[in-house]
């Protein structure tokens, strides 16, 4: 299927490094407008400690203030493993829309089950204000953007496409860092290729924006990337690797991974849209630790 693209609006893009997680979120402006959106912003926690924080987000939130913007939405590409979602905060304090691919009820229906969820725990992503499915538009002032489904890493992620910018989420990194894995339950090594494939199939010039760098090779973080550049470059799909090639490196290499150190309490939160586990009859919020069920 091909989509239409709208590579003559070119949104500005600012990226916030979160050093902790080694994740980028983005405020994304409407050219022609004061409006924004914002993928993927990250709520800081001390896991030892069990205590949670907010600066990354205050950051996003003084720069959106400070340049006179207004919040239309706040986009998760996916489910993250590897950090919490600032989203629920930023929106009370800012307003907008939260949105995720329509697949998140396949995710929250399997990590209920892990996590052992009662009943109170919707499985229905009635947490987020709009569930995208492959090909759906939304406006951030007046940029049409799009959602493309592009599942492998896990069932539920997309790539939202504002103008000639592309937010890729985990399934892509940049050219020397590759892909992301594809073993978590409902992941895919196969699907994983098809979509980024999805991805490259957009015009060359489309700008790609990563969610994660880890500086590959002590280099300096990085952020922003081309499709052509990915094509011609990326290390594990690029200069023509088959679907057969990346399936067999991707299964190889996943094999040998540790889990993300905080997939425990980034599950818990992100599956119910960023807001912690109901309180006790003491108030108190807790997290669970499932025994080898990971």
């Amino acid at each position: 299927m091909s989509y239409a693209t709208h590579m003559e609006i070119r949104p500005d893009v600012t990226g916030f490094f979160d050093a902790a997680t080694n994740t980028i979120s983005y405020v994304v402006q409407d050219p022609a407008s004061t409006a924004c959106a914002v993928v993927d912003p990250v709520m800081d926690i001390d896991y030892a400690a069990g205590r949670i924080s907010h600066a990354h987000a205050d950051d996003i939130i003084a720069f959106i203030q400070k340049n006179g913007l207004t919040l239309d939405w706040l986009i998760e590409t996916h489910v993250h493993a590897d950090h919490l979602s600032g989203a629920p905060y930023i929106q009370e304090k800012l307003g907008g829309k939260l949105g995720i691919g329509a697949n998140i009820i396949i995710v929250q229906e399997t990590f209920g089950k892990v996590f052992n969820e009662g009943t109170e725990f919707q499985r229905d992503g009635s947490q987020f204000d709009q569930l995208f499915e492959d090909g759906d538009t939304y406006r951030v002032g007046g940029m049409e953007c799009r959602a493309l489904h592009t599942p492998g890493h896990t069932p539920a992620c997309m790539t939202h496409v504002m103008g000639d910018a592309a937010f890729v989420g985990d399934t892509l990194f940049m050219p020397d860092g590759g892909s992301a894995r594809a073993d978590f339950p409902g992941g895919d090594a196969g699907t994983l290729y098809d979509s980024i494939q999805k991805v490259l199939s957009l015009p060359d010039e489309t700008r790609l924006f990563m969610c994660h760098d880890y500086g590959p090779n002590g280099r300096d973080i990085r952020w922003e990337t081309t499709v052509a550049d990915e094509k011609a470059h990326n290390i594990h799909v690029g200069n023509g690797t088959s679907r057969e090639e990346f399936v067999a490196f991707r299964t190889a290499r996943d094999a040998k991974l540790d889990m993300p150190k905080l997939i425990i309490p980034s599950l818990q939160i992100n599956m119910r849209g960023g807001d912690l586990p109901p309180a006790d009859d003491t108030g108190k919020r807790f997290l669970k630790v499932p025994i080898n069920g990971l």
